[in-house]
């Protein structure tokens, strides 16, 4: 059967899988371990890429990332190619050491985000790695460490995950730990690493009337639709927008002027433009944050805040979103 090619658009939640090949151990000690983190946290900072959960075990990793600056293929391509060189000069071997394939599954961040950190980090349990959870709090390798607070490593996310659990961070800590454990006794979770909506419904026993569903996707039948309309919208947008133009655009369907958007004011209609806009530029168009930053002034974490608002304006406001496609196709397409 022919692979699907990958849904690869920086601003999507990731579940990246690695394996060795042949199932094979890609970490023969602790300086493997050691460099490869290094590398996987430098390249965080350096591409703006939030890292929100991993682990590492003898054979595989687990990653759950969001790339906001780069697609998920450079990135890993970077990440693995790197590593595999240095770990062959390290042990004085040839060859490949991944599979050709790593897996990544498209999530739908509302939903599945807290799920699949806790799913992630208790890997290395699941895999008896370690003992139980008080050996979890300080294991290396892992980034359930990192949100206890034992271990620290530049590039991944902390305080936007903990404060989903509450605003006090040592609260909060106490809250995502006691969430951890009870996910112990859930074991294996099939329906979190593949398959996508369909295996989930079949899993929870609601296969009467499945919903719009795509392997490579884990979410609802509203976001895998959501998905399949901007993967279209993509293929089919000149690659070279300006943001002008799209400033231009959006504004008009809010019918708001096009330097309103530049001031920093929380009025609805302005508000609802400048997200639509960082959605348009960031999502649909492939223009890269920083320069989106530079256009609005503002910082990073608010154009990533205004990109997942101005998804879900259009997902709830199914008009809206067919008149943007509209307007971006007939006046701007090649």
């Amino acid at each position: 059967m022919l692979r699907q090619a990958r849904i690869d658009i920086p601003g999507l939640l990731q579940h990246v899988i690695i394996r060795g090949i042949e199932r094979r151990r890609i970490f023969l000690d602790e300086n493997d371990r050691f460099m490869f983190v290094n590398r996987f946290s430098a390249l965080l900072e350096e591409t703006d890429t939030d890292c929100f959960a991993w682990a590492l075990l003898d054979n595989h990793c687990h990653f759950l990332l969001r790339c906001n600056r780069i697609e998920l293929s450079r990135f890993m391509k970077r990440l693995l190619t790197g590593y595999a060189v240095n770990f062959n000069h390290r042990h004085k071997r040839s060859g490949h050491l991944f599979q050709n394939r790593y897996k990544s599954i498209i999530c739908e961040e509302d939903v599945y985000l807290l799920e699949l950190i806790r799913y992630i980090h208790l890997n290395p349990l699941r895999a008896r790695v370690v003992p139980d959870l008080e050996s979890l709090d300080v294991y290396p390798w892992c980034g359930h460490a990192v949100l206890m607070d034992t271990k620290k490593y530049l590039g991944q996310v902390v305080e936007e995950v903990l404060h989903l659990f509450g605003t006090r961070l040592i609260s909060a800590r106490r809250e995502y730990r006691q969430f951890v454990s009870d996910g112990i006794p859930q074991g294996r979770r099939p329906e979190l690493v593949g398959g996508g909506l369909r295996r989930s419904q079949i899993a929870s026993g609601n296969s009467e009337e499945i919903e719009s569903y795509d392997d490579r996707v884990l979410g609802s039948g509203q976001f895998v639709e959501a998905l399949q309309q901007e993967t279209k919208i993509r293929a089919i947008l000149p690659t070279r927008l300006t943001l002008s133009k799209i400033q231009k655009i959006v504004c008009g369907l809010f019918e708001v002027g096009p330097e309103s958007i530049l001031r920093r004011t929380r009025r609805g209609a302005v508000s609802e433009a400048r997200a639509v806009f960082c959605y348009t530029a960031v999502r649909l168009c492939d223009m890269v944050g920083v320069d989106v930053c530079k256009f609005l002034g503002i910082g990073s974490s608010s154009v990533s805040r205004a990109v997942h608002r101005g998804e879900h304006l259009l997902l709830e406001r199914p008009a809206l979103s067919k008149k943007l496609d509209s307007a971006l196709n007939k006046k701007y397409s090649p």
